[in-house]
Parts: C-alpha cells; structure tokens; sequence
C-alpha cells in the first residue's frame, strides 16, 4: 500500500512522554512470534504518514519506505522485529486447564505462579504446576519442566480459549525513573525507535524499514524483508541482555556480563549470527564520539540480531546492531534506563545523518 508523505521532521529525535506512552501501547500489547497482529496495527497507524511506500509482505512485515530527496544516497535496511516470546496453547485438558509450549527462548523456571493473558482478547490466566505442600524434597530439587506446567484460565476458559492460541505475560508497563519495567522491551524498543527514526528521517538516505516477524524463533521475517529491499547497507536495532549485577560470590568479579545498564547503547562486534563489518562499526563509534553519545561495545556472546539475516541476503549486505542493554530479557518483567534507550536513538540518528557512499568503498 502507498500512502500520501508527511515531511519528516528535521529535528533529533528525542524520548518524552509521547514516547514512553507510545511504548506502553507497544510492550502491553501481545505479539508473540507468528501471530503478531496487535503490534503490527500499531506500527501501521503510527508510521503512515511519514512513508513513501508501506506494505505488509506474506510473512506479516511491515515494509516501509522513506526516499531522501538528496541525490547521492545510500539504501539502509534498519529492522526492529515486533515479536516477543511466549506461549502456545497445545491441549485443552479441560475446565479451562491447558498445556503449552514455549514460543521462542525462555527459562520454565521462571514460570510458576505467572499472571499471563491469553488469545487476542487478553483473556487473563495464570501458569501454575504442585504447590510446594505436595512436592517432596527430591521434587524440589530439580527444575521444573514445561510439561509439567499448566496455563489455567477458569472453569469457563475452554469457551474463551482455543488450541494455537498465544499467551505472553500479563506485566504492564510502568515508568520507574530513572527506569522503564516491561515485558516485551526486546523488541519493542527498536520498535518505537525505527518509528521515530522514520518520523525523522534524514534526507541523504533512502531509509528502508522493516519491522519484521519470528525473530525469536529463527529471524524469519528479516531474511524475506532483506531480500525485498535488497540494500547497501543493513542495521538491526534491539535490546540486548545486561547482565551486569554483582557476582553472587563476592570474591569473583563478573566479568560475563555481555552489557551494563547506564553505559549506553550497545554496538555490536559479533555475536552468535554476525560479524559486524568493521567500517559500520567505526561509523558508529565515531559518531558518538563526536556527538558526546556515550557507548559500549557488546561483549561477544552467543544470542544473535536479525542482522543476522540481512547480511546474508542475495549477494551479501554490510550489517552491524545496535541495541539498549535490558536486565532480565525473555522475563515476565525487563529493566531498562531511559537514558540508554534515548542515547541508542540519538547514536543510530546522528550517525545516519553522516551516511554518505563513500562508507561502501
């Protein structure tokens, strides 16, 4: 679908209230991997206007376009995929009692005694398994299994929930200053931060936006979304885990602790997926060094972006990420600091207003 273009604005992009509200409507919603409706109708109301071209491919991207108007340009692909980990419903055991499988990477010990809202209706529900009075000591022990987990709903949950419907946590979002508790904050910060991008779109770039699907479970939608656009130069936006608390033995310093919150957005090396080009790389950090962003190299750890896919594409696309730093990622409740989300917007801002071809040769 084509759309009739909004001049963007020419200001930088900055985190307010509209944003913080804006990402509430985004993380609250659901958007578990394959079925990512809810999000991907906000996206389309919030980015219309300031796009040559949007559409949604087979998969369910969103495939948006915005042409800089100068004549010497260079394509960037930037995605933000709008799925989130979770759950399907797999069996329906009666009286509103379900088993399920996870969608995506998660820990099942985490899950007991979770609040989780269900299907499109948000019908809420709960994950439950024996309470520790029936258990014996050799059960407690040991971890729990998702088969041995149950979602219950109620007694009338077998009319309002059906067999391959999604269920994610129930966590809204609430601003703590200096923080920001979530779900879903991977990936809905790089949501949020390619509609603002494209709100505020540089003119010296063709800037091409996905907002991709299954990300989670194998970056699905990028792989189809690069091959669509077919760019010079790809980026993907993300969160990222901060695993920066202390060592639980005191006498060990944490030395894994892949990104630390406070510290910036992260710029990628490598990962599990990627090896960032290194002209990319010192685009960025070059950027924020000049424009007094403070950064932070991600440690090279496994886990990767949809960058991933992108750079895979066709004959191959240059391709870094950036992400913010999230403690407690693929959790029913994530930590950011805003600061590291508005300097992660502010770094891939400046340093795209910088873009020109010579970067490619």
């Amino acid at each position: 679908m084509s759309s009739q273009k909004q001049p963007s604005m020419q200001l930088t992009p900055e985190i307010g209230a509209q944003q913080v509200e804006l990402l509430a409507r985004l993380c609250n919603a659901m958007a578990v991997s394959g079925d990512e409706q809810e999000v991907r109708q906000i996206v389309l109301d919030e980015i219309q206007p300031y796009c040559d071209q949007v559409e949604v491919d087979g998969l369910g991207n969103v495939l948006a376009m915005h042409v800089g108007s100068q004549a010497q340009k260079v394509r960037v692909m930037i995605a933000a995929h709008m799925d989130e980990v979770g759950f399907m419903l797999t069996n329906d055991e009666g009286e509103g009692v379900f088993s399920f499988e996870t969608v995506g990477g998660i820990d099942p010990r985490q899950l007991v005694g979770k609040a989780v809202i269900v299907g499109r209706e948000h019908v809420p529900a709960v994950i439950g398994a024996k309470p520790i009075h029936l258990t014996t000591a050799e059960e407690r022990k040991k971890a729990l299994k998702v088969e041995e987990l149950r979602i219950d709903l109620g007694p009338e949950g077998s009319s309002k929930a059906k067999v391959g419907d999604r269920a994610t946590f129930a966590t809204q979002l609430e601003a703590l200053e200096p923080s920001i508790r979530a779900k879903a904050l991977d990936n809905r910060l790089g949501v949020i931060n390619l509609i603002e991008l494209l709100r505020h779109a540089p003119e010296n770039i063709d800037l091409l936006a996905a907002f991709t699907v299954q990300e989670e479970v194998g970056l699905r939608g990028a792989r189809v979304a690069a091959y669509r656009f077919d760019p010079q130069i790809g980026m993907a936006i993300d969160a990222t885990p901060a695993h920066d608390l202390p060592a639980y033995d005191v006498d060990v310093e944490n030395t894994r602790y892949n990104t630390k919150l406070d510290h910036g957005p992260a710029i990628y090396l490598m990962d599990g997926a990627t090896i960032s080009d290194r002209r990319l790389a010192e685009w960025l950090m070059q950027t924020a060094e000049a424009e007094g962003i403070p950064y932070q190299i991600r440690q090279p750890n496994p886990g990767g972006t949809d960058a991933g896919a992108i750079h895979r594409a066709r004959a191959g696309v240059p391709s870094i990420s950036v992400s913010v730093p999230v403690r407690y990622a693929h959790s029913a409740a994530s930590l950011i600091r805003q600061e590291d989300w508005a300097n992660t917007l502010k770094l891939v801002y400046h340093a795209l207003t910088r873009l020109t071809p010579e970067i490619l040769s």
